[in-house]
């Protein structure tokens, strides 16, 4: 298993935190990744951290794909890549409807078509085998819609990327899942439970996977599938991200990552239409996830945090003593996870991890 570091997105301001990543370069992370929502972006952060590293990868996590075309998210990766010397993982994600539609102002209906289309395309770009010509239901390259001029062209990328240049999908929901395993080189999953890894995700990657291999010649979706795959590695990384709290009192621990989830659970989404509310009721947490959304949506932000079970964060996150977390990091490697990306904001920590797993 290796190990990724997660730097997330900002806050009112932006402060990288380039001591860790540099520890985290030296200790051989395979991995840091930076994050966008509706504040900083992920490009810029993952510039000024590549300019300041030597080995390790430079990962999105994610790029929203509503926010730009593939094309601008296909010469954003592959000017990064060279840069770095080969070094850019393109992480993408569909974000949620709250951010797609309220802050870029784009629809989010059908978003694993889009996502499919999406995929399909940067490959496409990735590769240079031709000119770009698409006919999808959500792009037309070139474009000829209302407003066209009717002048666009095909063109092919003027920077020469490398057409295997790794893609992964950030999931949670079973069929996203099963597409990320179909078309993506590695999987994103928050709040990931490797205990529950069987119940509530390993149907899906299994039958992403197979689709991978053995795509029905004859329909469309599988011929798009089959260019979406366009220099796709042969291995599927499943890199969940995972806070890691060190401490003697548990309960303290945990404490300090229950307002995270209650925020994700209870308020990002609406009543029936909240991905992380999902997922936690698959864990078995039907009753408390209902706790926290009631008292969130109702104001009570204290009672959303209080309603999160010590269970659900120790499922999801790496919280104890060192010798607690070593033993729990078993449930991990054997889930099986082949990237973990850590999310901390101590440099003991990033070295004490290193030690654990390195």
């Amino acid at each position: 298993m290796r190990l990724g570091l997660n730097t997330g997105y900002s806050g009112a301001k932006i402060a990288l935190p380039m001591e860790l990543i540099r520890e985290a370069d030296r200790l051989g992370y395979y991995a840091v990744w930076t994050a966008e929502a509706y504040g900083s972006d992920a490009v810029s952060p993952l510039a000024w951290i590549g300019a300041q590293t030597e080995r390790i990868h430079l990962g999105t996590a994610i790029l929203q794909m509503a926010a730009r075309t593939p094309a601008m998210t296909a010469m954003t990766a592959m000017t990064l890549d060279q840069l770095s010397g080969g070094r850019m993982l393109l992480g993408l994600g569909v974000s949620g409807p709250q951010v797609v539609e309220g802050w870029h102002g784009v629809g989010y209906a059908r978003p694993l078509a889009r996502t499919r289309e999406y995929i399909e395309i940067v490959r496409r770009i990735f590769a240079r085998d031709e000119p770009l010509n698409y006919e999808g239901e959500f792009y037309q390259l070139p474009y000829r819609g209302p407003g066209s001029w009717g002048l666009g062209k095909p063109l092919k990328s003027i920077l020469h990327g490398r057409a295997d240049l790794p893609v992964y999908l950030a999931a949670i929901g079973p069929q996203n899942v099963q597409l990320a395993a179909e078309l993506a080189d590695g999987w994103l999953p928050i709040f990931f439970a490797p205990e529950h890894y069987d119940a509530a995700f390993a149907k899906a990657v299994k039958a992403g996977l197979a689709a991978a291999k053995c795509p029905n010649m004859g329909s469309a979706a599988a011929k798009g599938a089959r260019a979406g795959q366009l220099g796709r590695t042969d291995s599927f990384d499943i890199a969940p991200a995972a806070a890691v709290v060190v401490g003697d009192d548990l309960a303290s621990c945990w404490m300090q990552l229950k307002p995270m989830l209650a925020l994700y659970i209870g308020g990002m989404g609406s009543r029936g239409r909240n991905f992380y509310f999902n997922l936690a009721c698959r864990y078995g947490f039907e009753e408390a996830a209902d706790r926290i959304q009631t008292n969130y949506l109702a104001g009570d932000r204290a009672g959303a945090v209080l309603a999160v079970p010590d269970a659900l964060v120790d499922a999801v996150a790496l919280c104890g003593s060192r010798a607690r977390i070593a033993d729990r990091l078993q449930l991990w490697q054997t889930a099986p996870v082949t990237t973990l990306t850590v999310m901390t904001d101590s440099i003991e920590t990033v070295r004490m991890m290193a030690e654990l797993v390195l």
